[in-house]
């Protein structure tokens, strides 16, 4: 069986999803993001990220990574995360999946190799943060 696929804001994550995201990227997110052209052809850019059955593309532009991990206080000054925070484990009951997850039809062939993404749930222009490659 093919896994769900699903583009999220960072902001929309569950607790669960967002702590196994910090432990697959403790140093950070802005070196692993991926970078691919949506339906309407806008430069996106986004984490990827799997549990066993879901496979996440988590919507940022770098500034947001870097901004992101520099506010939590999970990350130490240098953005890497703490000792203590990577050994926390989440309940073994957690399959991955959220209520309100922007799933991506599983249907897709080979052939079809994109990955439609939904709106951000925030429409206010004021929140987004411009793509910026240089830093």
């Amino acid at each position: 069986m093919a896994k769900k696929r699903v583009v999220k804001d960072y902001s929309a994550l569950t607790e669960d999803i967002v702590r196994l995201v910090k432990n697959e990227y403790p140093s950070g997110y802005a070196e692993h993001l991926v970078t691919y052209n949506d339906k309407d052809g806008k430069k996106v850019s986004a984490l990827p990220f799997e549990t066993d059955d879901t496979y996440y593309l988590i919507r940022m532009t770098i500034l947001e990574a870097k901004r992101i991990v520099k506010e939590d206080d999970d990350f130490d000054d240098d953005g890497h995360l703490k000792e203590e925070i990577g050994e926390v484990e989440v309940d073994e009951e957690f399959d991955g999946a959220g209520e309100d997850d922007d799933e991506i039809s599983n249907d897709i062939s080979d052939e079809d190799d994109h990955i439609i993404v939904t709106r951000r749930k925030e429409d206010d222009e004021s929140l987004e943060v411009a793509d910026e490659t240089d830093y």
